[in-house]
């Protein structure tokens, strides 16, 4: 039957409840009640919005009701561990079934917590008595890796549970696995009632199409470390931290260990408090690290994907994506370690360096999961690819360099619209360049005072210049390495020349009278 509102106040230990975590497992309970004893449901709820507390419940009051024993799965032996502990707090004697875990006494417990590779060897060898399971929890169960044992679980009920109902592999669908959706609160009915921090999120727009997707359909470490471990990604990176999240405690996240470490060079040269965390260091020393990240205001912690499930410091105010992802899970589950709630502590900032949110939508965005659940490959078609989602973009200044630019009302140049004009005109393709200069040359102008001022500025147009080159090569489908490079040396050059030939007059034009000498 299910539980009561009462039943779960009368609860002596674990955690107190909120009142979507027991609408939650009411609704879970009711199918078990309604459901075949083989059923398998899938409930989703958000990251920080206390999944782990709810299938803990949910265990301890099923081996009150029930005469069955109860797995509950992870993909990660801290997630075993940290599981475990959950499930003491809320009473229930539980055994981990690690690899040299002794099961002679296995008969003493009614709850085991296992990580699957463990728990497959230990089922092949028949190590562990499954005979008398009747509820399977999957924790993280978009994961693929679970489906494998489903065979053994035949006649037992599965709850899977997940912030992201979509599976890691597109070949295998959840809807495939599952027989039914429960969707938990939304991200923004969290933050409305106080339970997770809401997102300012930034976006500084990258150039991807050297990036290769893999064959397991996201992007490649080798072709990401190519793209983030480049000078100019490592200023840009240091550039989006200084402007949005200085001095506040940031996880960045890389694809790639030796990206990971080039952040972190680049981070400590510039006199900032940072640590590099990586799945080759030793227990003892990840210990260290997450304890000085802990407590070290201000702290800056460079890794690779390590971080983005089985950790929890709330104290984080801001997240680095230094990387581009295809994986929905993924995205949401890198934003979601900066979610907690702590102390004053309302928001936290996201910083997007991989166009990231172009392809998935901001974080917390009303997304149709049941949709998603139901048909995974509609959603997915649907996300844009990175040739299309640049030809969106449009060049924007940093604050800092904007503010240079101070005495100008717009600086943008719309490369492609006045391609658009000018072949319509009957014009050469060569003028998009030329007024593109002239409006660069007319900015730099207007906010100087003499032509070595505005030599200056110009030099400070580095990104803007290559943005408006890479457009204009698109737009006549030319775009060989050597030509890129000719024509950004051409037009540095020509708007040099601009300047000296057009100061004095541009000058007048725009003030009225001359230049002092």
């Amino acid at each position: 039957m299910p539980i009561s509102t009462t039943e779960l106040e009368e609860r002596k230990t674990g955690k107190d409840l909120y009142s979507y975590q027991k609408g939650a497992i009411d609704k879970i309970f009711q199918s078990f009640e309604d459901s075949p004893k083989d059923y398998h449901l899938l409930y989703q709820l958000p990251t920080g919005g206390g999944k782990t507390v709810i299938f803990s419940e949910i265990v301890r009051q099923y081996l009150k009701l029930h005469n069955k024993k109860v797995l509950v799965m992870t993909h990660r032996i801290e997630l075993c561990r940290q599981t475990s502990k959950m499930l003491t707090e809320f009473g229930v004697n539980n055994k981990v079934v690690e690899s040299k875990a002794n099961l002679d006494d296995q008969a003493d417990y009614s709850c085991f917590v296992a990580m699957v590779e463990t728990l497959n060897n230990r089922l092949n060898d028949d190590k562990l008595d499954i005979s008398d399971i009747g509820l399977v929890i999957i924790d993280e169960a978009h994961y693929n890796s679970f489906t494998k044992l489903f065979k053994f679980f035949s006649q037992s009920f599965i709850l899977g549970v997940t912030a992201t109902p979509l599976s890691s592999n597109m070949e295998l669908p959840m809807t495939d696995n599952y027989d039914e959706l429960i969707v938990g609160e939304t991200i923004e009915s969290l933050i409305e009632n106080g339970f997770l921090a809401r997102a300012d999120m930034f976006s500084y727009n990258v150039g991807l199409t050297s990036l290769v997707v893999g064959a397991n359909g996201d992007y490649t470490v080798k072709s990401s470390e190519d793209l983030y471990t480049d000078n100019g990604m490592l200023d840009k990176l240091i550039q989006a931290y200084e402007e949005r999240a200085k001095g506040k405690k940031t996880l960045i996240f890389n694809n790639g260990i030796n990206t990971s470490l080039h952040v972190y060079d680049t981070f400590k040269r510039a006199g900032y408090p940072i640590a590099h965390l990586d799945n080759t260091n030793s227990k003892k020393e990840r210990a260290l690290i997450l304890k000085w990240f802990k407590n070290t205001p201000g702290a800056i912690l460079t890794s690779v994907s390590i971080l983005t499930t089985g950790f929890d410091e709330p104290s984080v105010e801001s997240i680095i994506l230094n990387r581009a992802t295809k994986s929905l899970t993924l995205y949401y589950q890198m934003i979601g370690r900066g979610s907690r709630i702590f102390k004053n502590k309302s928001s936290f900032s996201v910083i997007d360096l991989g166009n990231n949110f172009h392809r998935f939508g901001a974080w917390g965005e009303d997304l149709d999961w049941q949709k998603i659940f139901r048909s995974p490959n509609y959603y997915l078609d649907a996300i844009l690819g990175d040739e299309e989602l640049e030809s969106n973009f449009r060049y924007e200044m940093p604050d800092e360099l904007r503010a240079e630019f101070g005495k100008s009302e717009e600086v943008y140049f719309d490369i492609q619209k006045t391609y658009i004009e000018s072949i319509r005109a009957g014009e050469s393709s060569k003028v998009v360049l030329e007024r593109s200069i002239a409006q660069h040359g007319k900015i730099c102008i207007e906010n100087s005072e003499d032509v070595y001022d505005a030599l200056a500025l110009a030099k400070k147009l580095g990104e803007d210049i290559d943005f408006r080159i890479k457009r204009y090569t698109k737009c006549i489908s030319k775009s060989t390495f050597n030509f890129v490079e000719w024509l950004r040396g051409e037009y540095r050059k020509k708007l040099n020349s601009y300047l000296r030939t057009n100061f004095d007059e541009v000058f007048e034009e725009i003030h009225g009278y001359p230049p002092e000498d």
